[in-house]
């Protein structure tokens, strides 16, 4: 199995003049409220653990004030940890020197953010090529790296223009550009798209997930919309009060709510489209022992299909659905099953 691409352990964030002694009044069980009326310090970030593989897209999430931002930036030591361990690439970040914490910002990080501060007097191809500028790149590979990225991103023929001249939803496409444009491995996505209108929110959520299956960029995605989080995510990680509550896939996330707060969350959010047949399915033999059929004719579906696929495939008909994983029969969902599925959301 490979190792994790980014791995966080324990990780704690005290803001204030007197962090230690808060550290240990916090892991000792003191409340926030606590910690700020005796020493006037603030818990950002409570005994955080994360671990991202390689090539995933993993979101956290939470409301204004959980934390999620802060434990992004713990990732390149924007913000220095009061405690815990921090591993990127199989680097121990709190160990980098000065230097080499600069060298592992400008050449496997990107960073994108909800208002990208682009640079207002440059064109977009420059604004591009910046982070090569910063490297000494020639400027010949510049604009060739620069236009191969706006092309990525589809503004192709806008290399010239001011920001000024853009659309909010184009500007954000040349923060992604300039992201792309050192070739990072990882990606820091700080609620990139909330500042958008939906159509160009969801438009550009596409396209990153496009680009990040062409590419295969493990991102660390910060939102606070739990359905941009189920969309883009392959794991989501929900936050409150700095403290991370409940880590899974959207399908985990949704239907086995770890409490009250993420149940808040998920209650309005569909399952048709999240859970599995892999996850409703029965063996074949409970099936047949109930009324035999012939597996041959009936539709067949992979674990993967979602129960909004399974409607189509029993619509109509009344034997189940055969369920197959590499021309082997795996299980079967019946049409009874299905229905408390989706009403239960189970």
């Amino acid at each position: 199995m490979a190792d994790p691409v980014i791995e966080m352990s324990g990780v704690w964030k005290i803001f204030g003049p007197a962090e230690q002694a808060a550290l240990a009044d916090a892991k000792a069980g003191a409340s926030k409220a606590d910690i700020l009326a005796r020493h006037k310090c603030v818990v950002g970030i409570a005994d955080a653990s994360i671990s991202v593989m390689p090539g995933e897209i993993f979101c956290i999430m939470g409301l204004s004030g959980s934390g999620k931002s802060t434990l992004l930036r713990h990732v390149n030591r924007l913000i220095e940890p009061t405690a815990g361990g921090i591993r990127v690439l199989g680097q121990d970040v709190r160990a980098l020197s000065p230097k080499a914490l600069r060298q592992l910002r400008a050449e496997r990080i990107g960073m994108v953010f909800q208002h990208m501060a682009l640079l207002p007097h440059r064109s977009v191809e420059d604004n591009v090529a910046y982070p090569l500028e910063l490297r000494g790149t020639p400027k010949a590979t510049r604009w060739r790296v620069a236009a191969e990225k706006l092309e990525l991103v589809g503004l192709q023929g806008y290399a010239d223009r001011l920001p000024k001249e853009l659309s909010g939803g184009m500007q954000q496409r040349v923060g992604l550009a300039r992201a792309l444009a050192a070739d990072p491995a990882i990606l820091l996505m700080d609620e990139p798209f909330s500042a958008l209108d939906p159509l160009i929110r969801r438009q550009l959520q596409d396209q990153f997930l496009a680009l990040s299956q062409k590419l295969g960029k493990t991102t660390l995605f910060i939102t606070h919309d739990l359905d941009e989080a189920i969309r883009v995510g392959s794991r989501i990680a929900i936050m409150k009060d700095g403290r991370i509550v409940q880590t899974g896939t959207p399908e985990e996330i949704v239907t086995r709510p770890a409490d009250d707060y993420v149940q808040a969350f998920v209650q309005n959010i569909s399952k048709l489209g999240l859970i599995t047949a892999h996850t409703i399915m029965e063996p074949l033999a409970k099936i047949q022992a109930a009324g035999a059929f012939d597996t041959a004719s009936a539709p067949q579906a992979s674990p993967a299909a979602n129960l909004d696929a399974l409607i189509g495939l029993v619509a109509g008909r009344d034997v189940p659905v055969v369920i197959s994983d590499g021309g082997a029969i795996v299980g079967a969902v019946t049409k009874d099953r299905l229905l408390l599925a989706i009403r239960e959301g189970r």
